[in-house]
């Protein structure tokens, strides 16, 4: 398999599973401006999108958008560990990992592009009330989002509030989601993400 990926994106959620998974893989970074991978190849005939993760698996197939792509590499791992299909705590899962990419990603999306003061006062607000559900969520002493194992959905919430950091945000209101953050960040297979990414 081979996931293209830009350092500290999205796709940085991705690698993370991949990493988890202690899957067979290679990197290729994708230059979103110029439309090009690191070897030179068109982007746009990988994914038409133009937006990475994008992960070509060894059929050839290609597979776009983090939450699906997280999910299969889980079930496809060498020692799955995400719960059951049919399951409550399956549910659960789709529940955490649809609520960071509807709600939390889409929240920061915003701060990447032109935005006026008083447009990025507003997206702040939406931005720390979408947190404060995952915060409130964390009040019961669960160590991570679906409870005490760690999933596919914590890795995709360190990544995006990684952004924090890259616009401004301050994370301090939110002592469980750093708490959280930190135990995610001490996960070998995410530091030896961040490390191929050369984000540390």
């Amino acid at each position: 398999m081979k996931l293209y990926y830009s350092p500290g994106a999205c796709s940085l959620a991705s690698h993370i599973a991949l990493q988890e998974a202690g899957a067979a893989f290679s990197l290729e970074k994708a230059d979103l401006r110029a439309k090009k991978t690191e070897s030179g190849a068109d982007f746009l005939a990988i994914n038409p999108r133009g937006a990475v993760p994008a992960l070509q698996l060894d059929s050839g197939d290609v597979l776009t958008e983090g939450v699906a792509i997280m999910q299969y590499v889980a079930d496809n791992a060498k020692s799955p560990t995400t719960p059951a299909q049919g399951t409550v705590e399956r549910a659960r899962l789709h529940e955490a990992l649809n609520y960071v990419a509807s709600e939390v990603h889409k929240a920061y999306s915003p701060f990447f592009g032109p935005i006026s003061e008083e447009a990025k006062a507003a997206q702040v607000a939406l931005l720390n009330g979408r947190l404060a559900v995952i915060e409130g969520k964390l009040a019961d002493g669960r160590a991570f989002l679906t409870g005490e194992t760690y999933s596919p959905a914590d890795g995709y919430l360190f990544t995006v509030t990684n952004w924090s950091g890259m616009i401004g945000h301050d994370l301090s209101g939110f002592p469980r989601i750093n708490a959280l953050r930190d135990r995610v960040a001490a996960r070998p297979a995410v530091q030896a993400a961040l490390k191929a990414e050369g984000l540390i």
